[in-house]
């Protein structure tokens, strides 16, 4: 590792922010990389505002034992990705990179299924094939008599 950002660039390790603030920078912008910071709220009701009112909606995570606490979070918060008593929502790169609000750029994620819809031209067909038994052609529509 070389300090000054020479020809191997920077590196930072994994690093914890703990009583991070909502006039921070560490919250008001968006970063990337090992860095986990944590908020302290005093009830969930505050817990969810907090994150729903954020101008980023890329991912959170609850760490609870009360299985309703968890559920109602999942159901009631609005990001892309939530971790529920597991610090990094996103487990493998099937699952997209699926941030909501201003933590997405475009209309669809890059990786899962939205990324192959993305790179893939979809095409539908609608055939219909009739018994050659019944003889002419049928189209299937009503006959006035």
């Amino acid at each position: 590792m070389q300090a000054n950002g020479g020809a191997d660039g920077f590196w930072l390790g994994p690093t914890l922010i703990d009583h991070v603030t909502t006039d921070m920078s560490v919250y008001t912008d968006e970063i990337f990389g090992p860095v986990l910071s944590v908020i302290r709220v005093e009830s969930y009701d505050e817990a969810l505002e907090l994150v729903n009112s954020s101008q980023f909606g890329n991912g959170t995570a609850i760490f609870t034992n009360d299985g309703g606490a968890a559920r109602r979070f999942q159901n009631e918060v609005e990001v892309g990705m939530v971790g529920i008593n597991v610090p990094i929502p996103v487990p493998m790169a099937y699952y997209s990179f699926g941030g909501w609000k201003n933590s997405l750029f475009g209309d669809s994620h890059a990786h899962g299924t939205e990324g192959i819809h993305f790179f893939t031209r979809g095409k539908v067909v609608t055939t219909r094939w009739l018994d050659p038994s019944h003889g002419g052609l049928n189209l299937g529509f009503p006959q006035n008599a």
